[in-house]
């Protein structure tokens, strides 16, 4: 993220001294993931999970999606996902789906997936270094000619 120091956590994921109550938080949340690689989570997408983009219009239209992946807006992720929701996506359906939430750079994403935890959804997780590092593995992506539009209610 702009403006994060890429020292404030430890090689394990602990807060460094001197580390800002937002790096804390990350920590936290980062501790209850089990995130994965770009490879991995590609591999997981292949056996049936499913990849969420969170990523805004502007980040999309600029460095391209992922094939397949459903998108949805940060703000209403938790809404869009929770399988007693009204306002859910049809997918969401069970507690059990793995979702793993991919932003730009696998902060965010950490967040989005800890909280999705919170509601129940024990297999969330995340990507390692987001869609940054999925594309500079060379994994799958795509330019459409308009950035695909974010997922509604029962949509």
């Amino acid at each position: 993220m702009p403006g994060e120091s890429p020292t404030a956590l430890t090689t394990t994921g602990e807060p460094c001294a001197g580390a800002t109550e937002v790096d804390r938080l990350l920590a936290r949340a980062r501790a209850g993931l089990r995130r994965l690689a770009p490879a991995e989570a590609w591999a997981a997408a292949g056996r049936g999970a499913k990849l969420v983009d969170t990523r805004p219009e502007h980040q999309r239209r600029a460095a391209g999606e992922i094939p397949g992946a459903v998108v949805v807006e940060r703000n209403h992720l938790e809404w869009r996902l929770d399988p007693t929701c009204e306002a859910r996506i049809p997918e969401a359906d069970s507690r059990h789906i793995q979702w793993i939430v991919i932003c730009a750079e696998g902060y965010s994403s950490s967040l989005a997936a800890a909280a999705l935890r919170e509601l129940g959804l024990s297999n969330a997780t995340d990507v390692i270094g987001g869609f940054d590092a999925w594309a500079e593995a060379g994994l799958p992506t795509v330019r459409p000619a308009r950035p695909t539009t974010p997922r509604g209610p029962g949509e």
